[in-house]
């Protein structure tokens, strides 16, 4: 049979362009299926505008630090719609360097609503495509629980970002990265900020050291936060929104933000009636390599969840691309990838939590410090940054690290090298360190924790 592409691409995110552009450079005919806008959910809706909030919203804090070097700096007020508009700026020129990067590859930008109709055809509008192999990478959804009146009143992820005032005063429920780091930009606008959370700590998942320290860091920021608790119901009152809390507190705010998690933006695209097996979550099920339970159908990124991440996404693309058209077969590793959370303070790790070695291994060593910032000595700033070095005793390889405090993403990432090169505490202890920095106690701690 004459496929008119030998791939079409569902999602024109991270993970979709770049198997896109990989594919097409190895002599592929490819065609992207988009129905918002290219860039995908980390360009357009996730960590590009959430990080440009994020360093807007740092400036209080800087501005309050400099008072103790002498500098007399004063906070008047906030143009939040000024800001908005830069950001959106910014995102229309990503955008068009996405749309650029396609067509400079020859990759053919359909825009509109994919369907699957067969293992080997799309349908866009009226137009049906056919293709050697499909690829979905449709990302994740925002999802809100099933709570009375939430969904009526709550905004996502997607509406935090283009606010067209700042609300004064706004209730986050969750936890995970999403919910902190929303948190932690709304309270660095100076904006009542409440964190709402099921659990006795944020962020599920990361290492029990790093989630108190995150609560405990939270809170010093002024953070509002309600361990234990869920959203019970929400109303209108006088154009607010009145939230009853399960321990039977009741708030009144400007805005309430649904941030219990995402899931796998599958819906309506005719994956299962075409025979793909879709998981508990709507994920698409896919092997080490990417492939679905249809051959010729694929999937990479958020949509399968795996690890929702962009770096994740566009490495399973780009190593996809390869192995289908670049005759260089190979599969990505799913393990120690670094991640890092924008919090304020960030938080950053890479490996096994101290609970995932411990099970893992048995025996491990752990080593951690916690200190004051050099910057806080004299801005008075009473926030410890925080680091962890969890080792396989057996092997002395350095399995897990995790910090939290200022430039922890930056630092993480050559951390990350060093763990996935399967570095020995040993070799950490022979690297010497900068001076000073905070990232020098990686290759300083030398005393285990008792």
């Amino acid at each position: 049979m004459a496929f008119e592409f030998d791939l079409i691409v569902i999602g024109a995110g991270s993970g979709g362009v770049r198997a896109s552009r990989i594919s097409a450079g190895h002599g592929a005919r490819v065609a992207v299926i988009e129905e918002s806008r290219p860039g995908g959910t980390c360009v357009i809706r996730g960590c590009v505008p959430k990080k440009l909030l994020m360093y807007g919203s740092a400036f209080s804090a800087d501005a309050a630090d400099a008072a103790g070097y002498g500098w007399q700096v004063s906070v008047d007020g906030h143009d939040w719609p000024a800001l908005i508009a830069a950001k959106n700026a910014e995102l229309d020129r990503l955008e068009g360097i996405y749309r650029s990067l396609l067509t400079n590859a020859g990759v053919e930008l359909i825009e509109g609503r994919g369907i699957v109709t067969g293992p080997n055809s799309v349908s866009v509008g009226d137009r049906e495509l056919t293709a050697e192999r499909i690829l979905v990478a449709t990302g994740g959804w925002p999802q809100i629980p099933d709570v009375p009146g939430l969904a009526e009143h709550a905004i996502t992820s997607n509406e935090a970002l283009d606010l067209a005032e700042r609300p004064e005063s706004v209730v986050v429920y969750g936890a995970g990265y999403i919910a902190v780091e929303f948190a932690s930009i709304f309270n660095g606008f100076g904006i009542e900020t409440h964190l709402v959370y099921r659990a006795d700590l944020p962020l599920r998942g990361f290492d029990q050291d790093i989630r108190s320290q995150s609560a405990e860091a939270l809170a010093g920021r002024g953070i509002i936060l309600h361990p234990g608790c869920t959203v019970e119901r929400v109303e209108n009152e006088n154009g607010r929104k009145a939230v009853t809390l399960s321990d039977g507190t009741g708030l009144v705010v400007s805005e309430i933000m649904a941030a219990t998690g995402r899931v796998p933006n599958t819906a309506g695209l005719g994956l299962e009636a075409a025979g793909v097996e879709l998981g508990r979550k709507g994920e698409v099920m896919v092997d080490a390599g990417s492939q679905s339970s249809v051959p010729s159908i694929y999937a990479v990124g958020d949509v399968t969840d795996r690890i929702a991440l962009t770096p994740v996404a566009i490495a399973e693309g780009h190593a996809l691309a390869d192995t289908l058209y670049g005759a260089r077969p190979r599969k990505v590793s799913h393990d120690n990838v670094p991640s890092a959370v924008f919090t304020q303070p960030p938080i950053a790790s890479v490996g096994m939590s101290e609970e995932q070695a411990a099970e893992a291994f048995g025996e491990i060593t752990v080593y951690t410090s916690k200190f004051n910032a050099m910057k806080n000595t004299l801005s008075g700033r009473s926030e410890k940054t925080f680091m962890k070095l969890i080792v396989e005793t057996a092997s002395d390889r350095v399995v897990g690290a995790h910090m939290l405090g200022p430039d922890a993403g930056e630092i993480m990432q050559g951390i990350g090298v060093a763990v996935v090169a399967g570095a020995t505490k040993a070799d950490f202890d022979a690297t010497i360190g900068i001076h000073p920095t905070a990232a020098e106690e990686f290759v300083t701690m030398r005393t285990p924790r008792g």
